[in-house]
């Protein structure tokens, strides 16, 4: 467990006034290996009423958010919330802009095993989209947490024995586990060149790879690959700051303009536009993650070694 504080005085998307942003990680517990990023929780205080802060969340897995005192306005693509305590999202293949004020939030991070385990649809059908989880049949058994996340009077102990109690209820076994890891294993290891290399690594057909693929990771295996080629050179920037992207980029990228394309396709924006935005909470968030968790993103994190 850890936290991470910050002040600022930025320009741009931040108003002058303070902040102050603690991030705590909670490890799940054993029976839940490889299903979980991490659970965490996130306190936003504002010095002025009214106060609200915009970032961008790179691509990620699904996940689930709960909201204490505020809620953010948010979207992926052509999806947009406003106003609900529990927000949801599939795997991601584009940014999440988000505005939010104080506020305290509860997230869990579901990785390819974790999608398998607690969710009844594909994770192809549920991607590059955000919504009021409580509404939306794919995450609404976990609606009953908003109770105890969304309780001020509930403390941190409680509530993350609240999300446990409530993960084992509803956790079911797969017939894939030991193929979603090791696709996924292989996925983070980066070094393969192509769809062929990364069947043949993980001991199987390209067409089982895919149809593994679109059903718990959601999307198809060539766009797997370049999602975590991009996602190692936006965290390297992100965690070098006055780093240029040149230094950040990923060594399987041909040049600048195949990074500056790819860039474009997942945050729909230049590199350069990205770097001059104000990244309020996510920077010190990544940096709080990478020491704490060792991982600076959710597509970073690795699957555990097979037993």
């Amino acid at each position: 467990m850890g936290d991470s504080t910050n002040n600022s005085a930025g320009g741009g998307l931040v108003p002058p006034a303070g902040y102050r942003m603690k991030s705590e990680f909670r490890e799940p517990p054993a029976q839940f290996e490889g299903c979980f990023t991490t659970f965490y929780h996130v306190t936003l205080e504002m010095d002025e009423p009214g106060q609200r802060l915009t970032d961008y969340l790179q691509p990620e897995w699904g996940n689930i958010r709960f909201f204490c005192g505020g809620a953010p306005d948010a979207s992926i693509g052509a999806t947009h919330i406003s106003g609900a305590p529990f927000v949801a999202s599939g795997a991601s293949s584009l940014p999440c802009r988000f505005t939010l004020g104080q506020v305290r939030m509860w997230g869990v991070g579901f990785l390819p095993l974790g999608w398998a385990r607690f969710m009844p649809a594909d994770a192809s059908s549920c991607t590059n989209i955000i919504c009021d989880g409580a509404g939306h049949p794919a995450f609404q058994h976990f609606a009953g947490l908003t109770n105890t996340l969304c309780n001020p009077q509930a403390d941190l102990d409680e509530q993350y024995e609240a999300i446990v109690t409530l993960m084992e209820r509803v956790m079911r076994p797969t017939r894939d586990d030991a193929r979603i890891s090791r696709i996924h294993a292989e996925l983070v290891n980066g070094e393969h060149a192509s769809v062929h290399d990364l069947a043949d690594a993980c001991a199987m057909s390209i067409r089982t790879l895919e149809r593994t693929c679109m059903r718990y990771f959601g999307f198809s295996p060539k766009l797997l690959m370049r999602r975590q080629r991009f996602m190692r050179s936006l965290t390297t920037f992100m965690l070098h700051r006055g780093s240029r992207w040149t230094e950040a980029m990923d060594a399987h990228y041909h040049d600048q303009a195949q990074f500056t394309r790819e860039f474009h396709e997942f945050m729909t924006m230049n590199p350069s536009e990205y770097a001059a935005l104000d990244h309020p909470i996510l920077t010190s968030f990544m940096e709080a993650r990478a020491r704490v968790w060792g991982s600076a993103a959710q597509t970073l994190d690795a699957p555990p070694p097979p037993r």
